[in-house]
């Protein structure tokens, strides 16, 4: 599936339960979706507390899927077109130097 056709499927969610609407109690603003994707990678990270590798996969896999919804969310409602960026940010990499440790 492509990444579009899975925005299109998220976007359908999020307005199935009302939470575009202007009253909404989860107003999906570009400040509330970057406090969530935070909120989510912490729980990520909850997964590796204390061990080097996560005891409980599906669930993880749960909290991978939150992060990219949310920062799915994100880059479409300010108009980020996330594919390009993340092409954009590879072909950037590629002509930088890490300093080693």
């Amino acid at each position: 599936m492509e990444l579009k056709e899975l925005e299109t499927l998220m976007h359908a969610f999020v307005r199935s339960k009302g939470w575009y609407e202007a009253n909404s109690p989860k107003p999906q603003t570009p400040r509330n979706l970057a406090a969530s994707i935070a909120i989510e990678a912490a729980e990520i990270l909850e997964h590796f507390q204390w061990r080097e590798t996560a005891v409980n996969t599906p669930e993880l896999a749960g909290e991978l899927a939150d992060v990219a919804l949310y920062l799915m969310q994100l880059a479409s409602i300010t108009g980020i077109d996330l594919e390009q960026a993340i092409l954009d940010k590879l072909a950037r990499n590629h002509t930088r130097n890490w300093p080693t440790p």
